[in-house]
């Protein structure tokens, strides 16, 4: 009689199936890992330093999908943040936990790029440039007195390109070829 050894294994340890996973090694990384607020992050090297990162006060938001076939939740919170007309419009939003929960819930529908100043937080809006990389540019005003020296200093440039200089340059170019 040939009996197969693992009909055999089955019929004498039926238990040994179920608890195969039981005596794999339980790692401890109990004082591994870099503790944040609501995770702990295990680094790759052991010498790992964070960087210092200021997180951005305001958010720049843009629609990127349509409406059309979103849920009627997700539509509630793009109207929210006045994001249901066109689609190249943009909102401003503050960087607070209860916008960061709602955009979290919108991610796949909008691009977020974060806001930055490198001239400094502006006091007042006139002046200021958004560009699209999120850096929001503040302008200086130029006073009276300073508006006149430079438009003097202009007129009496001799290397300004007035529209006669650059149309007989122009010419010039296109008749010479290279």
């Amino acid at each position: 009689m040939n009996i197969s050894l693992k009909y055999l294994n089955k019929q004498i340890f039926p238990l040994q199936l179920y608890s195969r996973f039981a005596s794999r090694n339980a790692y401890n990384w109990k004082n591994e890992g870099v503790q944040y607020s609501g995770f702990k992050y295990y680094p790759k090297n052991s010498d790992f330093k964070d960087e210092e990162y200021a997180p951005s006060k305001l958010f720049k938001i843009k629609r990127i999908t349509t409406l059309k076939g979103i849920p009627h939740f997700e539509k509630k919170i793009l109207t929210e943040f006045k994001l249901d007309g066109k689609q190249s419009d943009i909102a401003i939003v503050k960087n607070t936990p209860e916008n960061n929960s709602r955009l979290w819930k919108i991610k796949h529908l909008i691009q977020i790029v974060p806001i930055t100043f490198p001239n400094g937080f502006p006091i007042d809006s006139k002046g200021t440039f958004l560009k699209e990389n999120g850096e929001l540019i503040v302008t200086k005003v130029v006073g009276e007195e300073n508006k006149l020296i430079a438009c003097e200093s202009f007129v009496k440039n001799v290397k300004k390109l007035d529209g006669d200089t650059l149309r007989r340059e122009l010419r010039r170019r296109w008749l010479s070829g290279w």
